[in-house]
């Protein structure tokens, strides 16, 4: 039997694969050996390696339903330790999230598009990837329909995403080479995002502030985000600098520079400092100037094509309900260019 990178057998599938791309509605028996660079790995570990077009999520939860065998023998621990030679037979079982990758008409802006990468102009209200409540009519579900190529990516070629309610650029890969360049491009922090927030409060004048505070789940509410201490289990390091655009006693416009991308990373940030986002209710918000929405549009992306090397910049002015909220503040809103 022929063997190439691990894989010493597979029954093909159509369709996206990966955080919950599973396939679709016939099981597929996969048949792993472990390589000798494998051995001692932690058997989650090794799947993972092996079988890179599905997610760890997706992975765990084979192990946990009993669909993974170890050598003729169904196990389900994931730090159980494996061994150069060992046979893995994966049953990729379909599951209810499996139907939810399909394609699907779905509007959306773009704001460039070659055969490598699309920016995407995200309206306010569309959720980016399918989850609980929401398995269809995402963002990826209108990729998967924009164009074919997007059924042969992770993620349909998504690399970071958007809040439900939050509007604006959004870069989407369209081949795996552009993806994992991107991706290490955003790790490197060499993907410049920018933000436009109305929030609650003064600001105190035309003045820069920088945010270095650790985001992790909120200890009191699981649903939340929340500044935590680096050291605590799920605190990781967030970084945002904020510039005043303009402003009265009652409500400010700034940019926001992310430095990183945590979960809610502007939400938690200016809730911290005491300036919650009009309309957020999660972290403190409530609706003026007639938004029902959270006040932040990504209004600027920059980065270094991953295949060309062009130096790319791309500029969104904020949607209508923003714009609207923007007519009726203070006329120093009105008075500098975002």
């Amino acid at each position: 039997m022929k063997q190439t990178d691990g894989i010493i057998s597979a029954t093909p599938f159509d369709g996206v694969v990966d955080e919950g791309e599973e396939p679709g509605p016939e099981s597929d028996i996969r048949t792993l050996q472990v390589s000798p660079e494998q051995h001692g790995e932690r058997l989650d570990k090794a799947l993972a390696s092996s079988v890179t077009e599905f997610s760890r999520n997706y992975l765990q939860q084979l192990l946990e339903s009993g669909l993974v065998q170890l050598n003729g023998r169904v196990c389900t621990k994931p730090s159980q330790k494996v061994r150069a030679g060992d046979v893995l037979i994966l049953e990729l079982k379909p599951t209810p999230q499996s139907q939810a990758f399909k394609p699907e008409p779905v509007a959306f802006g773009v704001a460039f598009e070659d055969e490598h990468l699309l920016v995407v102009n995200k309206p306010a209200g569309l959720v980016v990837h399918p989850a609980p409540g929401n398995w269809s009519g995402t963002l990826l579900n209108g990729l998967l329909a924009h164009a074919p190529c997007f059924l042969n990516v992770p993620r349909a070629g998504i690399v970071h995403r958007l809040d439900k309610d939050t509007s604006g650029l959004m870069v989407v890969a369209k081949h795996r080479e552009a993806m994992d360049a991107l991706v290490r491009a955003i790790a490197a922090r060499e993907v410049s995002r920018q933000y436009l927030a109305l929030a609650h409060g003064a600001w105190g004048g035309p003045q820069k502030r920088t945010v270095d505070a650790a985001i992790g789940r909120d200890p009191r509410n699981r649903l939340r985000m929340a500044v935590v201490d680096l050291a605590s289990q799920s605190g990781k390091e967030a970084r945002t600098d904020f510039e005043w655009v303009a402003g009265n006693t009652d409500t400010c416009y700034v940019r926001c520079i992310l430095h990183t991308g945590r979960t809610h990373q502007i939400r938690v940030h200016m809730a911290h400092i005491g300036h919650p986002l009009l309309a957020d209710a999660v972290y403190g918000g409530t609706a003026s100037l007639g938004l029902v929405r959270q006040a932040l549009h990504a209004t600027r992306l920059a980065f270094v094509h991953p295949i060309t090397g062009d130096a790319l910049q791309f500029d969104s002015p904020v949607p209508p309900d923003m714009a609207q909220a923007l007519a009726q503040f203070a006329p120093a809103l009105q008075s500098r260019k975002a």
